[in-house]
């Protein structure tokens, strides 16, 4: 008696790759609820504590930047600019952040059953918009507190807020791929969060550095992804400009392309590496 066997051979996969990352798109959004559900379990306070972080940032930054160095806020209460640009930051690195370490943390997963690898990245994205939601209408209360009126420059909110995510996935296709191979790429990430803090314009606005030195500061994609928070939530616009938002679109765009190309090349192996 014969019987045939049905073997899933990588170009198959390749051919099919994308329509199957459409079909399996309820697995994506389980993985992201499982990963939601996870970060916040067993806790005393729930996702409270993506209150708590960036409010414990911003009296730092606040007390630092807005009263010992006493830099410049451009007119707006200086709490309320560094909350938009920590929501922007929190958003980029959190997301960045979860991808990296994504692949690694469902070794298990990945090592039994066929689905395309990029829905596991895509899918911890989901824990860093969770947070910026719990976070937004802290800032929300905040404007209100200082009598901050929305403008029209408010509905293109989402944009950024899609920038902030695309670049997130766009960095972390990069590190999640190199963490299956290179484990040493966990032990930098906090690192790269840390340093990017301050070469970020997070606690400051960019019209606050010398002039001569504004230039470097656009050169940070994440530069325009912070003004341009502050830009539709705050009506504060000095320091988006065309250089700085050219940077931050040509950037993600080179990154997105390659990292999905190296993580397509790569994503055969995981399963053996892991």
């Amino acid at each position: 008696m014969s019987s045939t066997k049905r073997v899933i051979t990588a170009d198959r996969a390749e051919r099919q790759y994308w329509r199957d990352l459409w079909r399996f798109r309820e697995l994506l959004a389980f993985l992201a609820w499982r990963d939601v559900a996870v970060r916040y379990k067993q806790t005393v306070i729930g996702v409270a504590w993506a209150i708590v972080r960036p409010i414990v940032t911003v009296v730092i930054m606040v007390v630092v930047f807005g009263k010992i160095a006493n830099l410049p806020s451009g007119g707006v209460p200086y709490p309320l600019l560094v909350l938009a640009g920590m929501l922007a930051w929190q958003l980029f690195s959190t997301g960045f952040s979860a991808a990296s370490d994504s692949l690694v943390t469902n070794g298990n997963l990945i090592s039994k059953v066929y689905f395309p690898r990029l829905v596991i990245p895509l899918s911890s994205i989901a824990v860093s918009l969770v947070d910026f939601l719990v976070t937004l209408p802290l800032l929300v209360v905040l404007m209100f507190w200082y009598g901050a009126t929305p403008t029209w420059n408010m509905l293109l909110f989402p944009v950024f807020v899609l920038l902030a995510l695309v670049a997130a996935l766009s960095v972390g296709l990069w590190l999640s791929a190199l963490n299956v191979k290179y484990r040493d790429v966990r032990f930098v990430i906090p690192f790269v969060i840390q340093f990017g803090v301050y070469v970020s314009p997070v606690g400051f606005s960019t019209t606050a550095v010398p002039e001569q030195y504004q230039w470097l500061f656009s050169l940070n994609p994440v530069t325009a992804i912070i003004e341009g928070f502050r830009w539709t939530l705050l009506g504060q616009s000095d320091g988006l400009t065309p250089l700085s938002l050219a940077v931050c679109l040509g950037t993600i765009a080179v990154l997105l392309f390659t990292g999905v190309r190296y993580f397509r090349r790569t994503e055969q192996s995981f399963a053996d590496v892991i």
